[in-house]
C-alpha cells in the first residue's frame, strides 16, 4: 500500500470518474486505474463499485476513503515540517470566505499580505458556510474566514476580530428618530433579512428571538446581498442590520441611516478557521498576523456581546 495508491482513491471517490480522476492526477488512466486495482486485490475488497453511473463507494470503500483521507492529510505534514524548520512561508493555499465578510475585509488584506508573503500561491473562493466546513473536512481548502463560534470537533478557530452589527433605518421608519438603539427595540417582523444559507442571517434571527417571543420564521423579503438590503430599506420596505465593516463604504446621504446599538453592542466573532490536523500553520499564522494588524486600525469597538451564527 502506498500514499500515491491512497492519493489515486481519493481523486477517484471525489470526481466519481477515472478519467477525471486521472487528468487531476496528471498520470495516464491506465496508471491510476491499475494502481486502484492492485490496492483492492492486495485487501481482498471492492472500494468502488464499478456498475454504477457515476462510480459509487462500496460501504467497506467509504471507511477507506475515510481513512486514506487522514493518511494522505498526515504525510503532508513531513512537507510542513520542513517548511517551517526553514522558516518558509509559500506554495498553494486555498481559502474560503463566506459572502457577508470577503467584499468588505478581502480588499483591505490581500494586497498587504501578497506583498509580504509573495511565494504564496492564494486561491480565494467565495462560500457559505456550511459549504466551508464540508471542504476543509474533505481536505479541498486548508482555511476559511467565517463567522464563529461553531464549536466543530474536527475544526479549529482562531479569532481574528469582533465586528459588531449596525441598524441601517430608513426615515419613514419608527425607529429612525432614535439616536441609539436597544436591542429590545428590534421586531424581527419588520427587518429586512439575507436568504436562508447565510450565517449573518441566523445571527441576526438569534438576536431577535433572545428578547421577543417571535415564532414565525416567515419574512417578508429576503435577499442574497447586503447592498440590496440597504436600496430595499431606503425604499421603505423595512430596517436592516449590517455588519460594522460595510457601514464603511456607505454613501453619504445614507449616512444617516445609521444606528449603533447601546453598550453592549450585539456583534459577531469573526475567526480564520481550518483542520485540527493543522497543515500549512506557517501560511495560517501569516493570514492571522496580516489580519488582525490591518483590521485594529478599522474597528475601535471594545464593548461587544458576541452572537451565535448557529441558529436556535
Amino acid at each position: 500500500m502506498t500514499i500515491t495508491q491512497l492519493y489515486y482513491v481519493l481523486a477517484v471517490a471525489e470526481h466519481q470518474n477515472f478519467t477525471k480522476a486521472a487528468e487531476k492526477c496528471f498520470v495516464t488512466q491506465p496508471t491510476l486505474s491499475m494502481q486502484i486495482q492492485k490496492l483492492e486485490d492486495q485487501l481482498d475488497i471492492l472500494i468502488f463499485d464499478r456498475s454504477k453511473k457515476p462510480i459509487e463507494l462500496t460501504d467497506v470503500g467509504k471507511k477507506i476513503v475515510n481513512q486514506a483521507r487522514n493518511i494522505v492529510n498526515e504525510s503532508y505534514r513531513i512537507q510542513d515540517i520542513v517548511d517551517q524548520q526553514k522558516g518558509f512561508i509559500g506554495g498553494a493555499f486555498k481559502l474560503g470566505i463566506i459572502p457577508t465578510i470577503m467584499p468588505t475585509l478581502l480588499p483591505m488584506f490581500l494586497k498587504t499580505f501578497i506583498k509580504k508573503h509573495p511565494k504564496v500561491k492564494l486561491k480565494i473562493e467565495e462560500l457559505t458556510t456550511d459549504e466551508i466546513i464540508t471542504r476543509i473536512n474533505d481536505g479541498h481548502l486548508d482555511a476559511a474566514i467565517v463567522a464563529t463560534p461553531l464549536e466543530l470537533d474536527t475544526i479549529k478557530e482562531r479569532v481574528l476580530y469582533y465586528e459588531p452589527f449596525v441598524s441601517y433605518i430608513p426615515r419613514s421608519h419608527r425607529l429612525h428618530q432614535n439616536k441609539k438603539i436597544a436591542v429590545s427595540d428590534l421586531d424581527i417582523n419588520d427587518m429586512l433579512l439575507l436568504e436562508d444559507g447565510h450565517c449573518f442571517r441566523d445571527g441576526v434571527i438569534n438576536l431577535c428571538k433572545a428578547f421577543k417571543n417571535n415564532t414565525e420564521d416567515s419574512f417578508q423579503i429576503e435577499s442574497g446581498s447586503i447592498e440590496t438590503l440597504i436600496k430595499l430599506s431606503n425604499e421603505g420596505l423595512g430596517m436592516t442590520l449590517l455588519p460594522y465593516l460595510h457601514t464603511l463604504d456607505i454613501k453619504d446621504n445614507e449616512k444617516d441611516n445609521l444606528h449603533y446599538f447601546n453598550d453592549p453592542s450585539p456583534a459577531r466573532e469573526v475567526s480564520i478557521i481550518y483542520h485540527k490536523s493543522e497543515l500549512k500553520m506557517q501560511i495560517i499564522e501569516a493570514l492571522q498576523a496580516t489580519i488582525s494588524g490591518i483590521i485594529r486600525g478599522a474597528i475601535a469597538f471594545q464593548n461587544v456581546e458576541i452572537i451565535s451564527p448557529k441558529s436556535k
